[in-house]
């Protein structure tokens, strides 16, 4: 009889750690998915993490909220792969983040230094998004980030373009900085580096074979940068690049080759600040192997960076302006000119950026759905529990 009763209590103790994951309860004020694997507390004026995350969550969005702080706050989240904390307040890069991570996005908050020990432990990340900051260097460790494929550094405050960035790399964008110089060998590792976004800079040259190590490059964006065309002795190897290589070249310095995109030369003067029409996707060019790239390279740049956004700096806004919205250029139709190359008609609009995070009118019914679900759950392992027990009084 006692092995009986101790049979059915270590079944119960079984069915009591089964459930316990259905169990669990989404914080107060945010919405989950039905196991609560996926966390959204976006647009929801926090100050602090919200208390109640379950330890085994995938996804966390904590975009838009006053967060200035999240230091060894995230640590014990073992399980998590996808981490949003855009659009907050945060003066550095969170300390201690889970190394389970595969996307990290830390747009438009404070920053203004990345230290080598904030990514050195990331072995699994692949995508990391730090534009909109007020960053001037980033730091890497030699042989760290082995699987990042993905780096957004654009909208901050550089002049020259990061040094050791990590080798497998098949994505950089740096425009709408102030860069103004290429530093010898600090694109010689990224022999994977297939977009590379260098428009809305300061650039007037760069220096002979700056770009001849990138060998898997098949875009690559220079418009909107005030070329010093009448310096030939300077300007000619970049001319004769552009014109020879495999790549899609967006925004040909000095507007000298159709072949190097649509451009409009401004009149300034002896230098140009030439500019592209066309969005990489629309010329044909493929599409990045990694679904995570391809993620990163269409919510934030579709409007802003990939299209000549000259007209977007005029109405840039401060920090706290972007976070209610952001002035982009939105593509309206396709047409050939009489030249036979296509252009592409822009307009102004003025949305509201949301990245991850759009509110959804029935986050209150997803989450009754699923605190009844979790009720149904628990009323079933009750008169499981209760079955059980009457049974074994009985048998007693």
């Amino acid at each position: 009889m006692k092995m009986q009763i101790l049979a059915v209590a270590l079944f119960l103790l079984f069915l009591l750690n089964t459930n316990s994951d259905v169990r669990a309860e989404c914080p107060i004020m945010c919405s989950c998915s039905e196991r609560h694997r996926t966390v959204d507390c976006s647009w929801r004026g926090f100050r602090h993490l919200p208390l109640g995350l379950q330890r085994n969550i995938q996804s966390l969005n904590l975009t838009h909220n006053r967060l200035s702080d999240l230091d060894h706050q995230l640590s014990s989240f073992t399980h998590l792969r996808i981490l949003d904390i855009s659009y907050n307040r945060l003066l550095h890069f969170p300390a201690s983040l889970p190394r389970s991570l595969w996307e990290i996005n830390v747009s438009g908050n404070r920053l203004h230094l990345l230290n080598k020990d904030d990514t050195a432990y990331q072995w699994n990340l692949r995508v990391l998004d730090l534009s909109v900051n007020k960053l001037e260097r980033v730091v890497f460790i030699n042989n760290t980030l082995p699987n990042l494929q993905a780096l957004n550094l654009s909208h901050n405050k550089f002049w020259t373009v990061p040094t050791n960035m990590p080798k497998n790399l098949e994505m950089v964008d740096l425009s709408h900085n102030t860069l103004v110089q290429i530093l010898p060998g600090s694109l010689t590792r990224l022999t994977r580096l297939a977009r590379f976004y260098l428009h809305a800079n300061r650039f007037t040259m760069v220096s002979e074979g700056a770009f001849e190590h990138l060998q898997g490059l098949k875009l690559i964006t220079l418009g909107d940068n005030p070329w010093a065309c009448e310096e030939a002795a300077n300007i000619s190897h970049l001319l004769s690049w552009s014109k020879q290589t495999t790549a899609q070249v967006l925004g040909c310095p000095c507007h000298t080759w159709h072949t190097c995109g649509e451009a409009q030369t401004s009149n300034t003067g002896s230098r140009h600040f030439d500019a592209f029409t066309l969005s990489p996707f629309f010329f044909g060019t493929e599409k990045p192997s990694h679904h995570f790239v391809e993620a990163v390279t269409t919510h934030f740049w579709s409007g802003t960076s990939l299209l000549n956004t000259r007209g977007d700096q005029t109405g840039y806004r401060t920090m706290e302006e972007q976070e209610s919205s952001l002035l982009t250029l939105t593509p309206e139709v396709l047409h050939s000119s009489s030249d036979g190359l296509t252009t592409l008609s822009t307009t102004l609009r003025t949305s509201t950026l949301r990245t991850r995070s759009v509110k959804r009118p029935n986050q209150k019914l997803n989450r009754d759905v699923s605190s009844g679900q979790t009720a149904k759950s628990e009323l079933s392992f009750l008169f499981c529990c209760t079955f059980l027990l009457m049974a074994i009084t009985n048998s007693l």
